[in-house]
């Protein structure tokens, strides 16, 4: 068997836990068998954290597979996938680790089991070189719905580093095929809104602090629009530990949203917090692209394994975004091109990337 592997460096490009989340998620569609060496190799503690770990034993889970190497600090794994079953399992880094990567790697998966999921995932909702749940729910789900599926989630209780202690609950159907997708129009900003948030022991005037200065910072930008980031104290019964941060939505004509967030930390002054987030926003909003740095890299597997031609204009191409490519490609037949945009303006970097989608179709259905 050990012939037919599919052999993945897991050092190269990005060089980070999204080239297994990718990996894995693709050998389970598919059916491959994967070795997958040099796990994190450049990072500064190499190969597998909690959280990771924890990603590759779901998709196991989700699929009968068998791992092999899966554990804390192991550079190599190899993974032999089996059937994709629904029903509900349960991922638990049991650390601050990201609920909302857990779910990238796990979600393209059920959407083509033979039958509903209810997927757990326990850890950090509101994490550090993560999304923040609130932009899986703001931002990621209604776009990621174009490709022709709905999902559910339901955060039970948020969760902060270092403890983590969060709780999310994702329900979703298979689907017989994906849909491919035009995200090519940005249109014009109609609105723009959010939440800025603390919990545990902190004062809801540091909510309002990051909330009042992200208004002005944009204001110096954008003047003719009313921007309502509402400053929440999470209830204590819904979080779990001490946290605080800002998510900011742009939401345009066309139905593009677009969004900069930031978290709070020790010795970070919250209007820091606030400025940092609207700074990422109005970047995103400057390039002119149709969807937001952070959501490009997010949106490969699901382009890779639709029916059709998908379409999406971005800013300029993130080395996450690459990667995601480079493998999808290395195990898919959907092929990617990315093409500088011929814009009217010159000002503007934005990019066309297109996939011809391998149109996967779920044989259990």
């Amino acid at each position: 068997m050990d012939g037919d592997r599919v052999e993945i460096d897991g050092g190269i490009m990005e060089g980070g836990g999204q080239i297994l989340r990718v990996s894995t998620a693709l050998s389970c569609l598919l059916g491959l068998p994967l070795s997958v060496r040099r796990i994190r190799a450049g990072r500064s503690q190499p190969g597998l954290r909690p959280q990771h770990l924890s990603g590759l034993e779901i998709v196991r889970d989700l699929c009968e597979g068998k791992l092999e190497g899966g554990e804390i600090g192991s550079t190599e794994i190899t993974f032999t996938p089996g059937k994709i079953k629904g029903g509900t399992h349960i991922a638990d880094t049991k650390t601050a680790g990201s609920v909302c990567l857990l779910m990238q790697v796990a979600m393209p998966c059920v959407l083509f089991a033979a039958s509903p999921s209810e997927l757990h995932f326990k850890g950090g909702t509101n994490a550090e070189m993560a999304p923040q749940i609130d932009y899986t729910l703001m931002v990621f789900k209604p776009i990621v719905e174009k490709f022709n599926f709905t999902f559910n989630c339901d955060i039970k209780k948020r969760g902060y580093y270092p403890q983590g202690g969060g709780e999310v609950v994702v329900q979703m159907s298979p689907v017989k095929e994906l849909s491919a997708i035009n995200l090519t129009e940005r249109g014009t900003v109609t609105k723009i809104y959010g939440r800025a948030f603390v919990a545990g022991a902190l004062p809801i005037k540091l909510a309002k602090d990051m909330s009042a200065a992200a208004v002005r910072c944009i204001r110096k930008e954008i003047r003719d629009l009313y921007i309502n980031i509402q400053p929440v104290r999470e209830p204590d019964d819904q979080a779990f530990g001490t946290g605080s941060g800002i998510i900011i939505v742009a939401e345009t004509s066309t139905g593009c949203l677009l969004a900069g967030s930031s978290l709070g930390k020790r010795g970070k002054n919250s209007d820091k917090v606030g400025i940092e987030a609207a700074e990422i926003l109005l970047k995103n909003l400057k390039h002119g692209g149709a969807v937001d740095d952070s959501l490009q890299d997010q949106l490969i597997i699901f382009m890779a394994l639709a029916k059709g031609v998908s379409r999406v204009k971005s800013g300029p191409i993130t080395l996450h975004t690459q990667t995601a490519i480079h493998f999808a490609e290395q195990l898919t037949k959907a092929k990617f091109t990315v093409t500088k945009s011929e814009e009217e303006d010159p000002s503007k970097d934005t990019y066309i990337i297109e996939c011809q989608g391998m149109g996967m179709i779920n044989s259990n259905l």
